[in-house]
């Protein structure tokens, strides 16, 4: 789905497929035939943006194999399909029955990331629509947080040197512009927009920027007006936004609340949680900018503390007396949760807003990423028709700051 910003940009909007289990590529081809075209009939659309998530398994055989690629591009054309970003943060085995840290390996001090994440570039170059002004590859933000000790935290940087140089070779090879974004996520070496800017700052700005995740902000009780201010001040581009909502219990001592949270504890990923003392909602308001502003009581930086895994939250490693619980558990973005859980979809508009609410579109691509439908302890019968409901919600929300739909 691309829309028309008043700038006169294109904004693309899709859905990830990491919500899709495929680690081969007549998987991926079959995924398309079966979830992404049906998705774009529901919404009675002629194109629909998917936005790839290729296993190192796929990308290896699409770089090695030229035809595959075209194979590929030719399958999304027909399904009216098309992809202007890929999703190359989980390497492999992203539907095993137990993932949790292990989505954070190869990290960015291994020469197999920087490897994955060019050759991701590479196949996105091929994949392009011919008029798309560039491509964008999301990415982990850098590694777990332990261990990272100096030599792999240096080690690091000189990837992120050799990628930015690599992203212009491809550039110069193929005439096909593609960013890479890395996405802070809790519980990692970058979980904060303040953290990005500390780890990323000084790098190419044409080439590396963030990725920004509207559930991982949520979790971290970042205020979004202030962390895209934090952004942009650094010269740290949004090269995409990903969609997405966290759970919210307001109350964790309530007995309905730690029944509903339990039934979210799943084995498969991994759910960090996270409260911050003296947090109020109600501090958060609309500018007339389209972004937030601080009520002049509210903390400039709340005191947020956190676990790593939801278990450990509900096992007495989190206080409940403190404020709020987010949850990093992707949640639907049109549906309520069990209550009294609550999703962080109101944050999600102020940050839709604060990027694309003013006279100039500061994101281009932006991906619902709710990878969680199959572990919802109500897992849906028509996955298609949730993830319709999904855009819909999203495009609303587009179309609700000035964009104009602009199908084809």
């Amino acid at each position: 789905m691309r829309f028309r910003h008043p700038d006169g940009s294109t904004v693309h909007l899709g859905y990830c497929s990491n919500v899709h289990q495929a680690e081969d590529l007549d998987g991926v081809l079959t995924q398309l035939a079966d979830h992404a075209e049906p998705v774009r009939e529901r919404l009675g659309v002629d194109r629909l943006g998917i936005g790839l998530w290729l296993a190192r398994d796929v990308v290896t055989r699409l770089t090695s194999a030229p035809g595959e690629v075209r194979r590929l591009k030719s399958e999304l054309d027909t399904r009216g399909l098309e992809t202007v970003t890929l999703n190359a943060f989980p390497y492999a085995g992203f539907h095993r029955d137990v993932v949790k840290k292990d989505v954070y390996l190869p990290d960015w001090a291994d020469e197999a990331r920087l490897a994955h994440t060019l050759d991701c570039a590479r196949v996105l170059a091929a994949l392009l629509p011919d008029d798309a002004e560039r491509g964008s590859v999301s990415t982990l933000p850098l590694a777990w947080r332990t261990p990272w000790p100096p030599d792999r935290a240096e080690a690091a940087r000189r990837a992120l040197d050799r990628l930015a140089a690599g992203l212009a070779t491809i550039e110069a090879d193929t005439g096909r512009r593609v960013r890479v974004g890395f996405e802070p996520e809790p519980g990692c070496v970058v979980e904060t927009t303040a953290q990005a800017v500390r780890e990323l700052r000084g790098l190419d700005p044409e080439r590396l920027g963030v990725c920004l995740d509207a559930c991982h902000l949520a979790v971290q009780f970042e205020d979004p007006g202030a962390a895209l201010r934090r952004l942009a001040e650094a010269g740290l581009p949004v090269v995409k936004l990903q969609a997405s909502c966290a759970v919210e219990a307001p109350d964790p001592s309530e007995p309905a609340a730690r029944t509903a949270l339990h039934r979210l504890a799943e084995p498969r990923f991994l759910h960090q949680t996270r409260t911050a003392a003296g947090w109020d909602r109600k501090a958060e308001e609309p500018s007339r900018a389209g972004g937030v502003q601080r009520t002049a009581d509210r903390r400039a930086e709340p005191e947020v503390r956190g676990v790593d895994d939801l278990p450990d939250a509900l096992d007495g490693g989190l206080p409940t007396d403190s404020g709020p619980w987010r949850v990093h558990f992707h949640a639907p973005l049109h549906a309520d949760p069990e209550p009294p859980l609550r999703t962080t979809a109101d944050q999600l508009g102020q940050v839709l807003a604060g990027l694309l609410g003013g006279p100039s579109a500061d994101c281009d691509h932006i991906e619902v990423e709710t990878y969680t439908w199959s572990v919802l302890p109500d897992p849906p019968t028509d996955l298609p028709g949730g993830i319709a409901a999904e855009l819909v919600w999203a495009r609303d929300r587009l179309t609700g700051l000035g964009l104009k739909d602009d199908r084809r």
